[in-house]
């Protein structure tokens, strides 16, 4: 029944991506505001992640902590969060309530239809053979969307771990987060519970999100605020997910 129904869900994915993926263009051809097309992209990612994952492969999201997020417009915030699966990917725009630019790695844009879209929109694209230039990059735009009320979301693990797994902390984030002044938003997902890592086959369930309360970046090192978040996010974890951790 698990593959029956992530087969299903695959081909709804699939089949979705490309109308809301032609949506997107379409927008930006008629030279509409840039926010309609993050719009878009996130119906699709909140009708993919919550909705078709809930009644398709009965996985159930519980989030906690909203009130942790900074309320006002333009506030700024770096969110760094736990990487399990590709249901966070999608979940995090569903959920925050303001548009979100990722950092991820360039060749995710020459994916047909998804990678098209996301390369119509406020994202950071680098080539991570480029580290110095590609930081840069994230500097730059990253300031810039912060300024305009978007927040920036990043990976820090850089790929998705197994359950019960921890990978290298790598500091972007918070390097970004101290040159900004931007607060950092740590955030734990349970999403390998369900989704687990490169898996075809999920399994129904319940996905904890927890959303930490903002760690301030001003006159802070960026290693010392890592570790900081790296403790925060990994004791969060074994608290959602202690059968993991045994």
């Amino acid at each position: 029944m698990s593959f029956l129904r992530s087969l299903v869900h695959m081909a709804w994915l699939v089949l979705t991506v490309i109308p809301y993926t032609l949506a997107i263009i379409l927008v930006a051809v008629l030279g509409l505001d840039r926010s309609y097309r993050y719009r878009i992209a996130s119906a699709w990612l909140g009708l993919s992640s919550i909705g078709s994952a809930r009644v398709l492969l009965g996985i159930q999201t519980r989030v906690i902590g909203m009130e942790n997020l900074p309320t006002g417009e333009k506030s700024p915030a770096v969110l760094l969060v736990k990487h399990q699966s590709t249901l966070e990917t999608f979940l995090m725009p569903a959920l925050m309530p303001h548009p979100l630019a990722y950092v991820f790695k360039k060749e995710l844009l020459y994916v047909p239809f998804f990678g098209w879209a996301i390369g119509l929109l406020d994202m950071i694209h680098i080539d991570r053979s480029l580290r110095t230039q590609a930081f840069k990059k994230v500097v730059a735009r990253g300031k810039e969307c912060l300024a305009q009320g978007i927040w920036i979301i990043m990976f820090p693990e850089g790929t998705r771990m197994e359950r019960g797994q921890k990978g290298v902390y790598e500091t972007s984030g918070t390097r970004l987060a101290v040159q900004t002044g931007a607060p950092v938003i740590p955030i734990a997902v349970t999403s390998a519970k369900c989704w687990p890592r490169k898996a075809f086959i999920k399994t129904p369930g319940v996905v904890d999100v927890s959303i930490g309360k903002p760690i301030p970046s001003v006159g802070r090192h960026h290693k010392e605020l890592m570790q900081e978040v790296e403790d925060w996010i990994e004791a969060e974890m074994r608290r959602l997910d202690p059968e993991a951790y045994r």
